[in-house]
């Protein structure tokens, strides 16, 4: 089977919190926070040594794009060290905001919806080849990705009840509770914008790579992920479906009659049984469309083979969580998705407690479920405790910090790195590596993503580290 190329762009939420309001706006946070990335980088938009982009967004949201990755494994580990490295922002800005005084409390969340209402996103990138027909990918991938939420969704606290639409199962917690925090936010299946309208496929053509052979595929409708196991079978699931679409597979046509109400009714049902109109007439639930795809894709694996050692415990995982949701034993998956782990969290609190999903208490919960801070955040506490399952081990997440995977993001790294010691000028991008001087400027594209050594860029990357760029 082809190679694969992954990556995640995650936007965080950013609030200082203080006595009697005094806490300091998003705009300013967010500029003391990357003050640090500035005198390093003299930018506020900048590559890594590890390969990854680092940079400021639209509405002061820090923003973390991993490394080109070409394993399940790396492009978790990257988006480990994203948070992580963020994160150490926002230590570093915690520290110097208790040294001057000015009090309070800094906090990032990895979650894709704020206290007004406001939804910040978690992309997804897959490389697929050129040839493939985009617009029957799109057609077979939407009613996936409006279903998957069951197994890789969030999970979000709804105080005052579910949106006025959809069907919902009424109980207590369930019409309070929604598998997705993003779902909430999307318009539509697919077009080439992303904050006007929110599709949930980008159509926007920049392959960060040879046009001619590769495309990009860019997904936005999905939460981001505390678990890194709800990582992997995020990113999992959708890579071995492309591959069955690529492949030529012919799969019934599931097109949904309206893929976005369908996003939002799927998300407020948490028996997974509500039923789905299709374009051709036909009804299904989402349990049903799921279970559809992961019985194509154990077809597809038994003939042609797993494409990575992790496809056995993928497609279990798959199963389980879909009987999970099918038996309403959630249980099966609390240590491992994240909308279980978290609901779980919620509903031992409320009992002992005495509260219903409606009180603010909750929605404080649920918000620091997201928190990043290793101390304070509800996941790293269960992670501490023991109480959920890893897909990396911290040595993985820690060289990811330091280190690209092994694709062409190694070379950006080792350029970035060297320019970066050496104090000489230079402008990168994801395919362009570009020496800046007075007297002399040298441009090298690096077009093939899976390559880990390029002859001009490591001539560039020598001249600079002997001190004659």
């Amino acid at each position: 089977m082809e190679q694969r190329i992954y990556g995640i762009e995650t936007e965080f939420g950013l609030t200082h919190s203080a006595p009697q309001g005094r806490g300091l706006g998003a705009d300013e946070t967010a500029r003391r926070l990357f003050a640090p990335v500035l005198a390093w980088g003299r930018a506020s938009n900048v590559f890594l040594p590890n390969g990854g982009r680092l940079y400021l967004d639209v509405g002061s949201h820090p923003e973390y794009a991993t490394a080109e990755a070409a394993t399940l494994r790396d492009v978790v580990a990257q988006d480990v060290a994203g948070e992580r490295i963020v994160d150490g922002l926002r230590e570093q800005l915690q520290e110097t905001f208790d040294a001057e005084g000015v009090g309070g409390t800094v906090h990032l969340f990895k979650n894709n919806v704020d206290s007004a209402g406001n939804s910040f996103g978690s992309h997804e990138n897959y490389m697929i080849a050129r040839r493939t027909e985009f617009s029957r990918l799109v057609q077979h991938l939407l009613p996936f990705l409006v279903t998957r939420q069951v197994l890789v969704g969030a999970g979000r606290v709804h105080p005052t009840g579910p949106p006025a639409f959809g069907a919902f199962t009424p109980g207590d917690g369930a019409a309070s509770y929604s598998f997705s925090q993003r779902a909430d936010h999307i318009w539509e299946g697919s077009s080439s914008a992303t904050t006007r309208s929110r599709p949930m496929i980008n159509t926007r053509d920049e392959p960060h790579a040879d046009a001619e052979h590769y495309r990009r595929l860019h997904v936005i409708t999905g939460d981001s992920s505390m678990s890194q196991t709800t990582t992997a079978l995020k990113i999992g699931t959708t890579d071995v479906l492309l591959r069955m679409i690529e492949a030529g597979q012919i799969l019934p046509d599931r097109t949904l009659a309206d893929p976005a109400s369908a996003l939002r009714q799927v998300s407020h049902d948490l028996t997974g049984t509500a039923v789905l109109e299709l374009a051709n007439g036909g009804r299904r639930s989402a349990l049903d469309l799921q279970h559809e795809y992961l019985e194509a894709v154990t077809r597809f694996v038994q003939r042609h083979g797993a494409h990575h050692e992790h496809m056995d415990w993928l497609l279990e995982l798959w199963e389980r969580g879909l009987r999970a949701v099918e038996q309403q034993d959630f249980t099966l998956v609390d240590r491992e998705l994240d909308w279980a782990i978290k609901k779980k969290l919620l509903d031992s609190y409320a009992a002992a407690h005495g509260m219903h999903y409606s009180h603010p208490r909750m929605v404080q919960l649920d918000l620091a479920y997201h928190d990043t801070s290793p101390s304070h955040g509800l996941f790293h506490m269960l992670e501490r405790r023991g109480a959920v399952d890893s897909f990396i081990t911290p040595e993985d997440a820690q060289h990811a910090r330091e280190h690209a995977p092994a694709t062409r993001a190694s070379i950006r790294g080792r350029f970035v790195a060297a320019t970066h010691d050496a104090g000489v000028n230079s402008t990168v991008d994801w395919v362009h590596l570009k020496l800046n001087g007075e007297h002399r400027q040298r441009m090298v594209m690096c077009k093939d993503p899976f390559a880990t050594t390029q002859p001009d860029a490591e001539a560039m990357i020598e001249e600079v580290l002997a001190g004659r760029a």
